[in-house]
C-alpha cells in the first residue's frame, strides 16, 4: 500500500506543476492565486482518500487475517494497538501532507510566487490538523464495523464537514 500512496503523490506533484504551466497562459496575473487554490484542495481530497481507505482497514484487516491474536499475545493492551495504529497513519498523512506541500511550494515557485510559497504552510498545517480528525474517525469505524460500512460513514463525515450540514441554507 505504501508504494501506491507514494505514486499517487508523485502524480499529484506533476498535476500541480502542469498546472502551473497551462494556468499560468489561463489567468491574467493570478497564476499563483490558483496554484494554490487548486494545489490546497487537491490536498486536503488526496489526503481525505488516503485517511479514509487506508484508514478504514487498520483493524479489520488485522482481524481478517488473524495476525491481532498474535499482537495481543504480547503484552499489547487493546487501547495501545488502536493508538499506533492511528499514530501510524498519522505519521504517513504527515510525510504525504508534506511532501504535496513542498510540490505547491515548488509549482508557486515556478510561476514567481514566492511570498505565497512561503505563507501557505499555516493552511498546510491546517489541513494535515483536519486529516487527523478525519483519520480518528476512520479509525474508531474501523475497530467495531465492515469495511464498506466504514468507508461510506468516513465518507459522509467527509462531505458533511466540507459542506455543512445537509439541508442547511445559506442567507445572503
Amino acid at each position: 500500500m505504501r508504494d501506491r500512496v507514494l505514486y499517487n503523490l508523485v502524480l499529484f506533484v506533476l498535476i500541480i506543476i502542469a498546472c502551473a504551466i497551462l494556468l499560468g497562459d489561463l489567468t491574467d496575473g493570478y497564476e499563483a492565486r490558483t496554484i494554490v487554490n487548486i494545489g490546497l484542495n487537491a490536498m486536503l481530497m488526496f489526503g481525505a482518500f488516503i485517511a479514509i481507505f487506508v484508514g478504514v482497514g487498520l483493524v479489520s484487516k488485522e482481524i481478517e487475517k488473524r495476525t491481532v491474536f498474535a499482537i495481543f499475545a504480547k503484552p499489547v493492551g487493546r487501547s495501545e494497538f488502536i493508538v499506533g495504529k492511528y499514530l501510524g497513519l498519522c505519521l504517513t498523512l504527515a510525510v504525504n501532507v508534506a511532501v504535496m506541500g513542498i510540490g505547491v511550494s515548488l509549482a508557486l515557485i515556478y510561476v514567481g510566487g514566492t511570498d505565497l510559497a512561503r505563507t501557505i504552510w499555516p493552511s498546510i498545517l491546517l489541513i494535515f490538523f483536519e486529516l487527523t480528525i478525519l483519520t480518528a474517525v476512520a479509525t474508531l469505524f474501523s475497530s467495531f464495523s465492515s469495511p464498506a460500512t466504514e468507508r461510506s460513514c468516513c465518507s459522509w463525515e467527509t462531505l458533511n464537514g466540507a459542506t455543512g450540514p445537509i439541508g442547511s441554507t445559506a442567507r445572503v
